[in-house]
């Protein structure tokens, strides 16, 4: 027996996976910290779970319009006006069951064989699998913490071909947490003016969480030209602290949302009932808390960057948003563990940090950038603490 050709040419997800060794790993006692997750570890705010609680009460438990209901589709084109200057009609939304399967519909509605899909590296792990899957060739455009991992115009221009489908725009980044400036957004908008059958993929799932002042802006918005070619891509996992609600959501041109909603109809049907209820709560209450979340979590990046750049060999460069950092370990490569094993990859140093410090973290080879890892600060100022403490005498270990 043999799996389907479209499920060989993808991998299991590295983020999940540690998230369930971490889990296995806690099951049998074991103390570890887990900062591979890419969850927040704030609880969902009361008003969003009274609204699903109602929604129950009230018999809200039956098959929704398959991508979406009306009020939460409302809900959703009022976020956009109020928050991204963006006008969509309720046939340009689509609700689905959480940010990856928008991006799963997306390209699987629209990827046919030798189609290429420009993905900047360090990527968001699902991009160039969901790609593949697909059938479609990822293309990647490498941009280090020299240029603060964000790519340049010269470099998409370079990439773009004949057989370029779609770009891929993540700000704030996971896994790095860069995010692009109008300025830099409206650079690489000039570029993709001049190549109108290239669609572009904006994932703001992190829209909320930016620090130091630093503004949100979407590539729609700030390129107008492009509204027309462009998915905006969002959720209430990230800002909200949803993420096991699994809603998903994006606004673009009406016939993509309509090939999405065809796709959709033959899989999952519509996202759950109560989460989109809960959602449309969550989107038209009162966004206060979110200002007090951020400030938290500018709190623990600050403390998470200072003790990981006090590492000889490590640089861990200062996100300005998202919940992650992604140190890079070029000066630890080919150093001996006490137990004679070589560090001479990034899977090599994130066994190492999982089986002698205890702290989980993931590799930075699933994200295309090596060698790297993806820290996640979604935790206590003293978890994180004390992970960054065992980081640190762990590699001091290294000889």
């Amino acid at each position: 027996m043999q799996t389907s050709a479209a499920l060989q040419r993808i991998q299991p997800s590295a983020t999940l996976a540690m998230t369930s060794r971490v889990f296995e790993l806690k099951r049998q006692g074991i103390d570890v910290i887990g900062l591979g997750a890419g969850e927040p570890d704030f609880d969902t705010p009361d008003f969003v779970k009274e609204a699903a609680i109602e929604a129950i009460r009230a018999g809200k438990t039956k098959y929704t319009n398959v991508d979406g209901t009306p009020e939460l589709k409302q809900a959703i084109v009022g976020k956009f006006a109020r928050d991204n200057s963006l006008t969509y009609a309720e046939n340009q939304i689509s609700v689905n069951s959480g940010g990856k399967h928008t991006l799963f519909n997306a390209f699987c509605a629209t990827i046919d064989p030798g189609d290429e899909v420009i993905v900047p590296a360090p990527y968001w792990v699902s991009y160039p699998d969901v790609v593949e899957f697909a059938g479609g060739t990822p293309v990647f455009i490498s941009a280090g913490a020299a240029q603060n991992y964000k790519i340049k115009p010269e470099q998409l221009e370079a990439a773009i071909t004949a057989k370029t489908k779609w770009v891929v725009l993540n700000s704030p980044s996971n896994p790095t947490g860069a995010a692009y400036s109008a300025a830099e957004l409206k650079a690489l908008g000039e570029v993709l003016e001049r190549h109108p059958h290239v669609l572009i993929y904006a994932d703001d799932m992190y829209e909320h969480i930016l620090y130091d002042g630093f503004e949100f802006r979407t590539i729609a918005e700030v390129c107008p030209a492009l509204h027309d070619r462009t998915l905006t891509a969002n959720g209430v996992s990230k800002a909200y602290a949803m993420t096991g609600w699994r809603i998903g959501y994006a606004g673009g041109p009406a016939w993509l949302i309509k090939a999405i909603g065809k796709l959709q109809s033959q899989s999952t049907s519509n996202p759950c009932s109560i989460s989109q209820a809960a959602s449309v709560a969550a989107l038209n209450g009162d966004q206060s808390f979110l200002k007090e979340r951020v400030t938290a979590f500018q709190g623990r990046r600050d403390l998470v960057v200072s003790m990981l750049n006090q590492i000889d060999g490590m640089t861990c460069p200062r996100p300005e948003g998202a919940f992650y950092v992604y140190p890079e370990f070029a000066g630890l490569i080919g150093k001996t563990t006490p137990k004679g094993q070589v560090i001479d990859s990034d899977e090599a140093m994130v066994g190492y940090l999982l089986d002698e410090a205890r702290v989980a973290a993931v590799h930075g080879g699933a994200f295309g950038f090596s060698p790297a890892l993806r820290i996640s600060y979604a935790t206590s100022e003293a978890l994180l603490t004390e992970a960054c403490t065992r980081i640190q005498t762990a590699c001091a270990a290294l000889r």
